[in-house]
């Protein structure tokens, strides 16, 4: 089974120094309604030039529907469905997502079960051309066959088309007692460009395929974003003894660059803690966040470039007392950031639906490239589980939009959703 890291204990002191600044915060986030129904889990946010496109799924009894609103001037549109099915491979970290490009054509992922061992399934692909009123027929961008798992896929435009990356356990063996196979996950990256030719119409052909790092950890998801120079990914890597920091490529040219890691936490961990990097890009300005628990401090950092990826500055703090990670960042208009969090501290009486003596919160604040920080704003009470999944940030025409799911009585997930005016 998947196990997530346990955090024994809270980090009193930091590693790094903690310039705080009242600066440009955020004003209190304010609810409004989200147009996601009983049973949501697994929101996420997507941007483009058409604004924030937010997606989730929906479950009743043993089927699963994935379903998308985009953000408008008075909320949100109504939700539209992109697929369905009973045969899905569900879960917490592993989330789908859906992506307008600058073409217009609206690119979504699920995952779909390949065999009856646990981890055996594959990341499905289809895309609409009509706003999401009808979609393509279902297709994959890896092609070996093996029932192993296939998954934490990312998406980002490229050229007039688009490519991903996502973990591929192709080279692991069978499955062990912990549910994963004993060989090394992979990263791997698919082009897909339009289709041209008489009858071709709009579509999408797969161009390339091919290897990104060798030995990665399992289950942490992925980051995947275009800048000036070039597409930048992010993910979890694994050595052979064990340390699990986080590591960027580069694709330049067609070219992907070795592996490097963004900074040397040296974390050693035997088990996948299911905690991945987020990234955000504008040209060659880049952000990363990530979680790290060495020590058993466990703590989110970020750090800025200024060239594309190629270096980071240094580390700064991002939570406030101790964390569960499950990191969301985003690039502000000024090159300041908006980093997203889940917090382990008492719930402020500022967040937006939370219950008082919550034991985690989905904390935001601004962070500046010199290393000052804006005070933590409190977004919502969540639980300190997987239920609560992976809070999402997306920034858009003068606001931060926030996605989350809560977790009422009897077990019950419902996304909700929330903005903030960018100051």
């Amino acid at each position: 089974m998947r196990r997530p890291l346990l955090a024994g204990t809270l980090i009193l002191t930091s590693l790094f120094s903690l310039p705080t600044s009242a600066g440009q915060g955020l004003p209190p986030p304010q609810a409004i309604a989200s147009p996601a129904g009983p049973g949501s889990a697994q929101p996420q946010l997507t941007v483009s030039k058409r604004g924030v496109l937010l997606s989730w799924i929906e479950r009743s009894g043993d089927l699963a529907t994935l379903k998308f609103a985009e953000r408008t001037a008075t909320g949100w549109s109504a939700p539209r469905t992109i697929a369905s099915g009973r045969n899905w491979f569900v879960n917490w970290a592993d989330v789908p997502s859906a992506l307008r490009l600058p073409s217009g054509a609206i690119i979504a992922h699920w995952l779909q079960k390949s065999a009856a061992s646990t981890y055996a399934y594959d990341v499905r692909l289809s895309y609409s051309t009509d706003d999401g009123t009808t979609w393509s027929p279902s297709f994959t961008p890896h092609h070996d066959g093996t029932p192993t798992e296939h998954g934490f896929a990312s998406i980002f435009p490229q050229a007039e088309g688009f490519g991903l990356i996502w973990l591929d356990g192709r080279n692991m063996k069978a499955e062990g007692h912990d549910g994963h196979g004993s060989g090394a996950m992979t990263v791997r990256y698919a082009r897909f460009d339009p289709s041209t030719g008489p009858g071709a119409g709009t579509a999408f052909k797969q161009v390339e395929e091919t290897e990104v790092d060798a030995k990665v950890c399992e289950c942490c998801p992925t980051a995947a974003v275009a800048t000036a120079d070039g597409v930048i990914a992010a993910y979890r890597n694994r050595s052979d003894g064990e340390i699990r920091d986080n590591y960027v490529a580069r694709l330049v040219n067609g070219k992907w660059s070795a592996p490097q890691p963004v900074f040397a936490d040296n974390w050693t961990i035997a088990a996948c803690p299911v905690n991945g990097p987020s990234l955000s890009a504008n040209g060659n300005a880049v952000v990363m966040s990530w979680f790290t628990a060495r020590n058993d401090q466990p703590n989110a950092f970020a750090a800025f470039s200024t060239d594309a990826g190629q270096t980071f500055s240094k580390p700064i703090r991002v939570d406030e007392a101790g964390t569960l990670g499950r990191v969301d960042i985003e690039l502000l208009p000024d090159g300041s950031a908006l980093a997203g969090w889940i917090e382990f501290t008492p719930l402020r009486e500022d967040a937006v639906g939370g219950k008082p003596g919550s034991r985690a919160q989905f904390q935001v604040r601004r962070i500046e490239r010199d290393g000052t920080r804006s005070a933590p704003v409190t977004v919502a009470g969540l639980a300190g589980s997987r239920s609560s999944g992976y809070p999402r940030i997306a920034i858009a025409n003068g606001e931060a939009v926030f996605a989350w799911t809560e977790s009422g009585d009897g077990g019950a997930l419902q996304v909700r959703t929330a903005v903030a005016r960018i100051q």
